[in-house]
């Protein structure tokens, strides 16, 4: 039996507007919905610094669509 594969995932795009506490940032969607985003293991891991202004590509889960994962930093 295999086993469940996981849930597809929104890919979006936004603008960084505000940065907070703890890898946490304020995303306003090209749609101006905002979403509260943190950034992804692999962007901590390198040490990838974000800043008011970053285009960012994110994944959202269907089911909570306020939250996102900052998964690339675009230019």
């Amino acid at each position: 039996m295999k086993a469940q594969t996981k849930e597809e995932h929104i890919e979006v795009e936004g603008c960084v507007t505000t940065v907070l506490p703890g890898t946490m940032f304020r995303v306003e969607l090209d749609n101006k919905h905002m979403v509260l985003a943190t950034i992804c293991g692999k962007m901590r891991k390198r040490w990838v610094r974000l800043t008011v202004g970053d285009r960012v590509k994110m994944e959202m889960s269907p089911y909570d669509l306020n939250k996102a994962r900052i998964t690339w930093r675009l230019r």
